[in-house]
């Protein structure tokens, strides 16, 4: 691993690296239909980058681009870019979809042929299959194909979670999403929730509606998760699936502490009005919240940066990941002020924990 500093210089570190986020793609939309069926394959759906906010400099870190098909589209050339160049043992791919669909049946149907890509190209047929490890799409539209994924995928070897889009119709807490939440604890794999690309049919980005720019959207769309998870709280979620795991894989972990201490603020007195969630709202944190820490997330690299982190058990939460191969791909600047366990928490101790991966046999295989 190395650990870029503020300055621009870096050290190497012995010390693993888990990667829990790496978007994967395929080459074009020809190719991802090549593994849907009809009536579904000569559907119309967006492209990857038919999204209302594109990045004005560009979707895509420089390095990763290739041409004629997307950037992480090819594992022989993420694989290269990630365990070589980047010093990452270990990658959890995260496939990128379209959202929710008009057609929910359309939208499972996309989700299906990117699970069977991923499995088929990324898990089990190339050189460094034994180093990435997989999250299987699910559509919350459509309960019925979700399980139906669930139950096809939920023993591979190398699956460790399923993902739905951060932009929903409806919270996540919901009663009407309780069967695919329990069905992701029989299977035992966490659930990663992901802002997605191409254009769906969810609600405004932003708690004011629809944003004009691209700094509006990316500042504020994250933190839609905060919506989520207090629904998820309040609704009793975490009372009822006590080992229910929710990944928050855009970051803003940093949001999480100002936010559940006003949450507390009020719960205390009203415990009586969500007797199937009798505690304190912030005691359903532990064991049930992760995020994926990138590059904008906390205040940097400053002597309360460690401080901060150990606010409302954060360091128990946070994962690395690079974003790779969008525009945001960071390597790993872990703030000075970090204590070692929290160095190791960040790096790969927390995501070898919740995805059962052993990095020592990763190493080994190198």
């Amino acid at each position: 691993m190395v650990m870029q500093h503020p300055d621009g210089s870096s050290t190497p570190v012995d010390t693993p690296l888990i990667d829990a986020s790496v978007h994967i793609f395929s080459k074009s939309n020809k190719d991802l239909r090549s593994f849907m069926r009809e009536p579904f394959k000569s559907r119309g759906f967006p492209d990857y980058e038919m999204d209302w906010y594109g990045a004005p400099g560009g979707e895509y870190a420089p390095e990763t681009e290739r041409d004629r098909m997307y950037p992480g589209s090819d594992p022989d050339f993420v694989g290269r870019q990630l365990f070589s160049e980047r010093g990452v043992d270990v990658a959890v791919l995260h496939p990128m979809t379209r959202g929710v669909m008009p057609d929910r049946h359309l939208g499972t149907a996309i989700a299906a042929a990117h699970n069977e890509l991923m499995v088929t190209r990324w898990l089990d047929d190339n050189p460094y299959a034994d180093r990435f490890r997989g999250t299987i799409r699910v559509n919350p539209d459509d309960i019925t194909g979700a399980l139906r994924e669930i139950a096809k995928y939920a023993d591979h070897p190398r699956v460790v979670q399923i993902a739905v889009p951060l932009q929903s119709r409806e919270l996540y807490g919901k009663p009407q999403y309780w069967p695919l939440w329990e069905a992701a604890v029989e299977a035992n794999l966490p659930v990663a929730v992901h802002i997605e690309v191409g254009a769906g049919v969810q609600y405004a980005p932003t708690p004011s509606g629809v944003p004009r720019t691209y700094e509006n959207y990316v500042s504020f769309m994250a933190l839609n998760y905060l919506y989520h998870l207090m629904n998820l709280i309040v609704e009793g979620v975490f009372e009822r699936m006590p080992t229910l795991k929710f990944v928050w894989a855009d970051g803003a972990a940093d949001m999480m502490t100002p936010f559940m201490w006003r949450m507390d603020c009020f719960g205390r007195p009203h415990l009586e009005q969500t007797p199937w969630a009798p505690r304190m709202p912030s005691d359903y944190l532990p064991g049930h919240t992760y995020f994926v820490q990138g590059a904008m997330d906390g205040p940097g690299d400053v002597d309360y940066a460690g401080e901060w982190l150990s606010f409302t058990g954060k360091d128990d939460m946070v994962m690395y990941g690079s974003s790779y191969p969008h525009w945001q791909l960071n390597d790993l600047k872990v703030p000075a002020a970090y204590s070692d366990e929290q160095r190791e928490k960040l790096c790969w101790r927390n995501a070898a924990e919740l995805y059962g991966i052993d990095v020592g046999a990763s190493m080994s295989a190198q």
